[in-house]
């Protein structure tokens, strides 16, 4: 395990975006792509930057005589990586051919939070609460809000996440205000759950809790997604269904209802924001990667017609269409619906990608033509 704490991983760049970044690794050195892709969705960075962290990682790591080693493939990209220690190839064979973002593997999560906001806010609700005679019940007790300070204890200390316990108490006081409070005020609470199934102890509470027949997380999801929509409540609950794909436990409840959230997701759109819709472009690039390790033809179909409308929306940020072309393009080379997106034109998609001004977009797009070939 090494750790590295540099104050710019840019070389003679100091900024990314005019901001100044602390860079601190705590890694196997042998996953760099795994440790960049966190570090830039924490930092809210472009995914363009992946290739400069990777390479940074490695020099800082004592991997100084890297060589690019053409039988090795990105495991986030499918396209020839970096190996620290390897010789390249000398077989004198052409290269396989390969792709620069596609397949995706493993999951983007949302792992940062600002708790003193969202503690904040969850007391300023339960005062509002408190005020009123006929919801006074419903506010929280000093006892309540001691231990929500002691489960944001318990999630802060990540580094010992595979120690640090949380109580079956902890999940039944969030499920409780969660059932209990009106809709609007439900986003801290949702935002508070988001963090709580990135432990090991939470997901696992949470799973408890839904095999013993009370499914509270589809409520709670229900709840959030009712019309009137409650933008708070929406982009706090996309976050937090993608955090749910952290953990195993939780994929089988995602497969179980994948069309439901897609679905439900859907209709909400005309009242995304910016980071919504990032978060739901997020949610469909994870749902590629569980169908095709799943199989699951009929699910994938629906997330592959979800991220086509998003690449095809011109007035979608260049993130949001990122993260959806890579969803397509591993679906298309993964999965099992090559022949479906054949049908729904992705060659025209493909192009319009490839003429972009944003590099990893055409580039993605380039993979996608590729394919239809």
């Amino acid at each position: 395990m090494l750790t590295l704490e540099m104050e710019s991983p840019f070389g003679n760049c100091p900024t990314i975006d005019q901001v100044y970044h602390t860079f601190v690794l705590h890694l196997e050195v042998d996953d760099p792509y795994a440790v960049a892709d966190k570090w830039l969705l924490k930092e809210n960075l472009p995914l363009t930057y992946r290739q400069q962290v990777v390479e940074f990682i490695l020099q800082n790591s004592g991997q100084n005589n890297f060589v690019p080693d053409p039988s090795f493939r990105d495991p986030y990209t499918g396209g020839n990586a970096y190996v620290p220690g390897q010789p390249s190839s000398s077989n004198g064979s052409a290269p396989k051919q390969t792709f620069k973002h596609i397949p995706k593997n493993g999951m983007l999560l949302f792992e940062t939070a600002q708790f003193e906001g969202i503690l904040k806010k969850i007391t300023e609700f339960s005062a509002t609460l408190a005020s009123d005679s006929e919801q006074k019940h419903l506010s929280l007790s000093e006892a309540d809000f001691s231990r929500l300070a002691a489960i944001v204890k318990v999630l802060k200390n990540t580094s010992f996440y595979h120690t640090s316990k949380l109580a079956d108490a902890d999940i039944v006081l969030l499920l409780k205000i969660l059932k209990s409070w009106p809709s609007q005020m439900m986003f801290p609470v949702i935002d508070f759950l988001r963090m709580f199934v990135l432990h090991p102890d939470g997901a696992t509470l949470l799973l408890k809790t839904i095999e013993s027949g009370n499914d509270v997380l589809r409520e709670t999801f229900c709840k959030a997604v009712a019309i009137p929509v409650h933008s708070p409540n929406v982009l706090t609950i996309l976050k937090a269904v993608t955090n749910l794909f952290d953990n195993p436990c939780l994929h089988q409840w995602l497969k179980t209802h994948c069309a439901e959230i897609i679905d439900s997701f859907s209709s909400c759109k005309p009242s995304f924001s910016k980071n919504a819709h990032l978060a739901y472009a997020t949610l469909l690039l994870n749902y590629s990667v569980l169908s095709i390790e799943s199989k699951d033809e009929q699910s994938q179909a629906q997330i592959l017609s979800a991220a086509l409308e998003i690449a095809e929306d011109d007035a979608q940020d260049a993130d949001s269409k990122y993260r959806a072309l890579v969803a397509i393009g591993s679906l298309m080379l993964n999965g099992l619906v090559k022949s479906i997106a054949l049908d729904l034109d992705v060659k025209s998609v493909a192009s319009s990608a490839k003429a972009s001004m944003d590099l990893k977009i055409a580039e993605v797009g380039a993979d996608i033509e590729l394919l239809t070939r």
